[in-house]
């Protein structure tokens, strides 16, 4: 078995036997991993405080050649995001951003870009960064690295080229945008302003961006984009994202 270390965020704990933990784990390096952590609830010395949910941890680690569960050989907190765990609210949304991530990143995938969007998530949610902003700061980029990008450059129907000055219209089982001439506005097909298009557009690239640049448009717009996500991602998952249940918007 190779041994690594890794920053890693605790994704799920479950206990196992009397002294073992069961730990979800998302790496930097190999993705997400499920591993046995012998005597983590005895051992202050290998595992001290560094299991917690949402944690920033080193993880030492060994990968077997086959099978899904690995073994944990110890870890050392790096931060412990305590701005998540004082508020139900920002609880609740590290938990569905965990979910989400659970669901586009399969076992042992792996991509940098999607820890680090995570990690710096997590680090904004601490700090208290307004949450509403998050959610479609982080939405938008994980759907967009997990491969379900919405498509922005083009009408979907007659493949026009989307100028960036007019209004489009949403199609979800498109997964893109339709100009005027080809789709109706309505409450599934919902109609989009160029400002919501260009942030989006400006979410999805490669930049890191930040949540601020949300703050910018009106809360109308940003009430669209909400909405246009959440008709995306159920559309994309096809299932309904638990923790969802538990956010206030």
């Amino acid at each position: 078995m190779d041994m690594h270390i890794s920053p890693s965020i605790i994704m799920r704990i479950k206990e196992f036997g009397e002294s073992d933990l069961i730990v979800t784990f998302f790496t930097r390096d190999h993705g997400r991993i499920k591993g046995v952590a012998k005597g983590a609830r005895r051992s202050r010395r290998r595992f001290s405080n560094s299991l917690d949910l949402f944690c920033l941890s080193d993880v030492e680690y060994s990968l077997k050649s086959n099978g899904d569960i690995h073994f944990l050989h110890s870890s050392k907190l790096i931060k412990p995001f305590p701005g998540i765990r004082s508020d139900f609210s920002a609880l609740s949304l590290a938990s569905y951003m965990i979910e989400l991530t659970e669901i586009l990143f399969p076992q042992n995938i792996v991509e940098k870009r999607m820890f680090e969007l995570l990690k710096n998530c997590f680090v904004l949610l601490s700090q208290g960064e307004r949450m509403d902003c998050l959610r479609i700061f982080f939405e938008t980029k994980a759907m967009s690295l997990g491969g379900y990008a919405v498509s922005l450059d083009k009408c979907c129907h007659c493949k026009r080229i989307y100028s960036g000055a007019g209004r489009a219209v949403f199609i979800p089982d498109r997964g893109g945008i339709s100009c005027l001439k080809c789709e109706r506005e309505s409450e599934y097909s919902i109609g989009l302003e160029p400002e919501a298009v260009n942030i989006l557009k400006t979410l999805q690239s490669e930049s890191d961006g930040s949540p601020s640049e949300i703050l910018q448009l009106d809360m109308k717009i940003i009430n669209k984009i909400r909405h246009l996500l959440k008709l995306h991602i159920d559309y994309r998952i096809g299932r309904k994202i638990k923790s969802a249940e538990y956010l206030d918007w």
